[in-house]
């Protein structure tokens, strides 16, 4: 009992501490708008291709940037978000005053562990791995399902190409042939050696992408060697938002020279699984949500019963049994054990 009320102490204390910065913040906000120009333009439509501090820089469809304040009763704004904004008529900033309905949005925790947004209408995420350690398919497995249950296409990138050797090779010729048969794109590239950057590239042009994966595989050298001008775009950045590098987490869309775009966001590595339960886990796994229907139970936990449609799907070699074995530890790791009870024929 004491635990239990320890935990809801804890709870109350973690909501009234958030609430109170809340509160802050738009203070903050209402106070900054009052430093917006007074003479406005007509309201038109932008996109947001950066964020610092309180402000945002918005892309006008004229194609020019203009920094702007938004109004405290928005959602928080993102990279990629389409907004409704009005520019100055003279000096100052613009102010943004509409969010527009977002195609999809990725989310990671924050310290409260209440998840918010990272980017928004994003065509496709860029999930990065290394050949060194080897990668397990459960740690893919993961990445893609946030992918895709976000509304989110994903296409694996398998970067340090070059540090392939004959010890590697062939279990990640194994994990790649997976997720090509499941029907994602697999790309080998290096950023340090140059080695299909030029697939790369096609596989970015003319849309808005993201890095997503762990710290180490190279993301950072990727954005380089696709944008060799991006540190002095984030030099820029700053001198604009005249905010401290030391102080400012800067989120940001940098222009691709075939077109399209790469969002860079602070924490957006983190992007990932967050309590969901089986059935939803299930919609993540894009071959084997189709079958589910065609299992003879009802509250099938599609590990033994006899006429279970992945099981069966396996034995016919139509999905992998490693991934159908990554979807029971996710599923488990999540909390959620699998369905007990009797077994309900389906009529």
């Amino acid at each position: 009992m004491s635990d239990e009320k320890l935990n809801r102490r804890q709870r109350w204390r973690l909501a009234k501490v958030e609430g109170e910065r809340r509160s802050r913040e738009q203070r903050r906000q209402v106070a900054q708008e009052a430093d917006v120009a007074t003479d406005l333009g007509d309201p038109r439509p932008g996109l947001v291709t950066a964020h610092y501090g309180g402000k945002v820089e918005i892309r006008g469809d004229d194609g020019q940037l203009q920094r702007c304040h938004f109004r405290a009763t928005l959602d928080q704004l993102v990279v990629g978000d389409h907004v409704i904004w009005q520019s100055p008529r003279s000096e100052g900033d613009g102010v943004v005053t509409a969010l527009e309905p977002r195609r999809n949005v990725i989310r990671r925790p924050d310290r409260y562990g209440k998840l918010k947004p990272v980017a928004a209408n994003l065509d496709q995420l860029l999930l990065v791995f290394a050949p060194l350690p080897v990668p397990s398919s459960e740690f893919l497995d993961r990445y893609l399902v946030a992918a895709e249950l976000s509304g989110v296409p994903p296409c694996l990138v398998l970067n340090k190409a070059d540090l392939i050797d004959g010890h590697t090779r062939v279990r990640l010729d194994e994990l790649c042939a997976i997720y090509r048969q499941i029907g994602y794109t697999v790309l080998e590239v290096s950023a340090s050696a140059g080695t299909g950057l030029t697939d790369l590239q096609s596989q970015l042009a003319g849309c808005i992408s993201a890095l997503v994966g762990p710290s180490g595989v190279g993301k950072s050298s990727l954005m380089n060697a696709l944008l060799p001008g991006a540190a002095a775009a984030t030099g820029e950045l700053w001198a604009r938002s005249g905010e401290g590098r030391n102080t400012t987490r800067t989120s940001r869309l940098l222009d691709l020279p075939a077109g399209g775009g790469l969002i860079d966001s602070p924490g957006i590595g983190e992007f990932g699984l967050w309590n969901i339960v089986q059935e939803e886990l299930l919609r993540g796994y894009v071959e084997l949500q189709p079958l589910v229907e065609h299992c003879r139970f009802r509250n099938c936990s599609h590990r033994h019963e006899p006429g279970c449609a992945l099981l069966a799907g396996v034995d016919r070699g139509e999905i992998s049994a490693e991934r159908l074995a990554n979807f029971h530890r996710i599923a488990a790791a999540q909390g959620d054990r699998g369905r007990t009870g009797r077994r309900q024929r389906k009529d």
